[in-house]
């Protein structure tokens, strides 16, 4: 697709050596789906959410998650005006395209819960009233996984709610060089332009929806999910829910090969990124392996099908 070509070379103005993880964002995109950047701090989470909110012209907030923040400086709060003498609303920064919630594992417990209606139904509540959330709404959280103090793990039920857990990782030597070079006497985010309108992008992802999945395909995707509910190491498998965004997510890497059907291989590069956040291993499977491992165990198995194409 042009677009969507444009679109990734836009976002790479920015951000260097990262055309995989660029890649998977704009699947996230395709499949309306959330985004959980877990790396190191300053590998580029916080320049990917900002250079993909200004590619598609849409509105960027930015919440700094910490153990103060409340709900209501998320979603907004009802409070009264002695001038107008009547209580009124006011929507929080949530109310955006791109919400880049920072370190969410530094909010509390309550606080995180907040954004579960909002990734979930994109809409919010703020007392007895609902606010329908702009289209398109992706939600790019990033947490640091190495640091554990002054955190509160995020539950399953919001893991669960997040479509793909990305990794950033090190640039490369030249690629780093390159960052140096690029940055040393401006900063190009401020330059970045449009270059697709919200309106294609929602039609992009309606588009993702008509992708044609065989029932040979439609089986190699419940496959792997049905591994891990049945896997001796694994204490929480897949959800349905995750099983629908692992669909939806295949369908969207069709798209951006420029393909109107799927194949084994978008299943295969897909699922690592799907099932990663969401397998919670037993204690004896901790003991004895790792999620990493046991995604390659269960893809291993997983007995390719003849491609069926339309």
């Amino acid at each position: 697709m042009t677009k969507l070509k444009a679109l990734k070379e836009n976002i790479e103005k920015v951000l260097v050596g990262k055309s995989e993880v660029i890649d998977l964002l704009l699947q996230c995109l395709l499949a309306n789906g959330h985004v959980l950047l877990e790396d190191i701090p300053g590998t580029g989470k916080t320049v990917l959410a900002k250079s993909t909110a200004k590619s598609i012209g849409g509105t960027f907030s930015r919440i700094q998650f910490t153990p103060d923040v409340l709900p209501g400086d998320i979603t907004g709060i009802e409070y009264f005006n002695p001038q107008t003498n009547q209580f009124e609303t006011r929507i929080g920064p949530i109310y955006s395209n791109i919400l880049l919630a920072d370190e969410i594992n530094r909010a509390m417990p309550r606080t995180q819960s907040s954004l579960l209606e909002a990734m979930e139904e994109r809409q919010i509540t703020i007392k007895k009233n609902t606010y329908a959330l702009p289209t398109p709404f992706i939600v790019i959280a990033t947490q640091n996984p190495i640091e554990s103090q002054g955190t509160f793990p995020l539950p399953e039920a919001q893991l669960d709610r997040f479509l793909m857990c990305i990794p950033m990782g090190y640039p490369s030597f030249e690629d780093e060089k390159t960052i140096m070079r690029k940055f040393k006497s401006n900063q190009p985010l401020d330059n970045l332009e449009p270059c697709i309108e919200l309106e294609e992008l929602t039609q992009l992802q309606e588009q993702t929806k008509t992708v044609y999945v065989s029932e040979a395909v439609e089986d190699y995707i419940l496959q792997p999910v049905t591994a891990t509910r049945n896997h001796s190491w694994i204490g929480q498998g897949l959800s349905p829910r995750a099983t629908l965004g692992f669909m939806r997510s295949v369908q969207a890497k069709a798209v951006l090969e420029g393909r109107d059907y799927c194949t084994p291989d978008d299943v295969i590069l897909t699922f690592p990124y799907i099932a990663h956040h969401r397998i919670s291993l037993s204690m004896e499977g901790s003991l004895r392996t790792t999620p990493v491992e046991v995604i390659k165990e269960i893809l291993k198995e997983n007995d390719v099908p003849v491609e069926i194409v339309r």
